[in-house]
C-alpha cells in the first residue's frame, strides 16, 4: 500500500511565505513613499525657484525705471539689507508709485503705494501688498549697494545717497534644515534715473 504525502503547505511554510511577502510589500511601500517625498520636495523647490526668478525679473525692471517721486522725493527711499524701497511708475499710469520689497518671515513681499491728493503724498494705509516669492531663507543680505566706482556701501545714509548699482540675492530652500539644498539667485541692476536732489 502506497503512503499518501500531503501536497499543501505546512503551517511553518505558510508563516514564512507570509512573512517574506509582507516584508516585500513593506519595502515596496517604503520605496514608493520615498519617491513621492523626493518628487514633492523637488516640485516645491522648482516652483519656488521659478516664482523667485519671476519676482527678481520684475523687480529689476522696476528698479531700472526708478525715478523721482511725484512729491519731489529722491528716487531711493529705503536701503537696508532686507528692504529696498524706491519710486517708479510700475503700472504705466503716469503716477509714480512708492515700491517696497522686503522679507516677512520666509516670504518676499512687494508693496506699492499710489500717490494721493495734491500735493501728492504716499500714505502707508494705501499700500497694496503681495507675496512674490516663498521659502526665502536668506542669511546673507538680500540687497547690497554699490557706488559708481563699484565700492560696496555698508551704512546709511551714504547708501541712499551714493547707490548707483545693486546686487540682489535670494536664497530659496523648501527644507531649511538642510542648507545643502539652498538655491541662490543673484542679479545686478544699475539705477538709471538718479538725480542728486537729496
Amino acid at each position: 500500500m502506497k503512503s499518501l504525502k500531503s501536497k499543501g503547505f505546512t503551517l511553518v511554510e505558510a508563516l514564512i511565505t507570509t512573512f517574506i511577502f509582507g516584508l516585500g510589500a513593506i519595502m515596496v511601500s517604503l520605496i514608493i513613499m520615498n519617491y513621492y517625498r523626493i518628487y514633492n520636495h523637488t516640485f516645491r523647490q522648482t516652483t519656488a525657484t521659478i516664482e523667485a526668478s519671476k519676482a527678481i525679473k520684475t523687480m529689476l525692471r522696476e528698479i531700472r525705471e526708478a525715478t523721482t517721486a511725484q512729491n519731489g522725493a529722491y528716487v531711493i527711499a529705503t536701503t537696508t539689507d532686507y528692504e529696498f524701497s524706491f519710486y517708479s511708475d510700475v503700472d504705466k499710469d503716469t503716477d509714480v508709485e512708492l515700491v517696497r520689497y522686503y522679507i516677512s518671515g520666509t516670504n518676499f513681499i512687494r508693496s506699492t503705494i499710489e500717490p494721493t491728493s495734491s500735493p501728492p503724498v504716499y500714505l502707508a494705509s494705501n499700500a497694496k501688498t503681495s507675496v512674490v516669492s516663498i521659502y526665502v531663507r536668506n542669511g546673507p543680505s538680500i540687497f547690497k549697494y554699490f557706488d559708481k566706482e563699484g565700492n560696496e556701501l555698508l551704512t546709511n545714509p551714504i547708501r541712499r545717497k551714493d547707490t548707483e548699482m545693486m546686487q540682489l540675492t535670494i536664497v530659496i530652500n523648501v527644507n531649511p534644515s538642510d542648507i545643502t539644498l539652498d538655491y541662490e539667485l543673484i542679479s545686478n541692476v544699475q539705477l538709471r534715473n538718479l538725480k542728486s536732489n537729496l
